[in-house]
C-alpha cells in the first residue's frame, strides 16, 4: 500500500537540488512525498526559498534566521524578515529555521536569545507557526516558548533530547520532528522517545541534504528518504502503518495550514 507524506524540513535551496529541482521533485513524488517545506537559514536566502515555493506547487517556504550562523545576522536582517512577512505571501507557512544552539565554541548565546525572541515576536504578530532548531538548549528553548505563548506553536525539528524534554515541548503545544536519526540502531534514546510520544505530536522530516540515514552515510540526504524514516517509525510504533501515515499528514497540514 502506498502512503502520502510531507517532508516538513528540507533545505531544497542548496545542492544537490539546485538546478535539479524538477527531477528531484519527481523522485520525491515517486516515493509518496507530496509536499516539502523549505526553511531559510539567513536573510540572503529569503528570496531564493520564496521563488522556489512560487515556482513549484509541492514546495512551501519558511523564513527565519538560523542560530548556527548567528554571527552573520544583523538588526537589518530582522527588519528584512519583518518586511517579508508583512507581505503575507501565500506560500510562506512558518517562521524558521530559528532557535538556539550551544554546540559551537563561541555560540554568542546572548545574541542568539535576542534574535530568537525577536523572531518569536514576529511569528506571534503574523500568526505563523515556528520551525525550531535546538542543540543542547532544550530547557532554555522551552522557557522562551512558554514565555511567548505562540497561538500557532510550531515544531522542534530533528529532536534528539530526552523523553521528559520532548514531553515538555508537547505540553506547550509543539510538535516533534522525526528524522533520520531513528534509522540508527545505536540512537536508542531518540528511538525510544519517538516510540513513546503521542502520535499526534509527531511530524516527518529529512533535514536534507544533511542528516543522512543509516546506510547512506557520506551521501547527500534527499526528501524521498522521508519514506524510509516512516518505515522505521512504523517498526517502533504499535499503531498500523495506515494510521501513522494519516496522522503524520494530518498533523502537518493542520500546523502549517497546507492545502490537502
Amino acid at each position: 500500500m502506498s502512503f502520502r507524506f510531507i517532508d516538513t524540513h528540507c533545505h531544497f535551496d542548496f545542492p544537490p537540488f539546485t538546478g535539479d529541482e524538477t527531477h528531484s521533485l519527481q523522485l520525491a513524488g515517486e516515493a509518496g512525498i507530496e509536499k516539502i517545506i523549505i526553511p531559510a537559514t539567513a536573510a540572503e536566502n529569503f528570496a531564493r526559498v520564496q521563488a522556489l515555493a512560487e515556482r513549484f506547487s509541492p514546495l512551501y517556504a519558511a523564513l527565519g534566521l538560523h542560530p548556527i550562523v548567528i554571527e552573520q545576522h544583523t538588526e537589518e536582517h530582522l527588519e528584512r524578515l519583518r518586511q517579508a512577512l508583512e507581505q503575507r505571501p501565500a506560500k510562506v507557512v512558518a517562521v524558521g529555521e530559528i532557535g538556539l544552539d550551544r554546540y559551537r565554541d563561541d555560540p554568542q548565546f546572548a545574541k542568539q536569545e535576542r534574535f530568537l525572541q525577536a523572531q518569536l515576536t514576529l511569528a506571534k504578530r503574523f500568526d505563523l507557526p515556528v520551525i525550531l532548531h535546538s542543540r543542547r538548549t532544550h530547557d532554555t528553548l522551552a522557557m522562551h516558548l512558554k514565555r511567548h505563548d505562540l497561538p500557532r506553536t510550531g515544531v522542534v525539528h530533528g529532536f534528539a533530547g530526552s523523553l521528559q524534554q520532548a514531553e515538555r515541548f508537547v505540553q506547550l503545544g509543539y510538535k516533534i520532528g522525526v528524522g533520520g536519526t531513528i534509522t540508527y540502531p545505536r540512537a536508542i534514546k531518540t528511538r525510544d522517545v519517538m516510540a513513546r510520544l503521542p502520535l499526534e505530536a509527531l511530524l516527518l522530516e529529512t533535514d536534507a541534504p544533511d542528516m543522512p540515514l543509516n546506510g547512506f552515510q557520506g551521501q547527500p540526504n534527499r526528501p524521498e528518504q522521508a519514506a524510509r524514516v516512516f518505515d522505521v517509525l512504523c517498526e517502533l510504533r504499535p499503531e498500523p502503518a495506515e494510521a501513522i501515515a494519516e496522522t503524520l499528514y494530518r498533523n502537518t497540514t493542520a500546523l502549517f495550514t497546507l492545502e490537502i
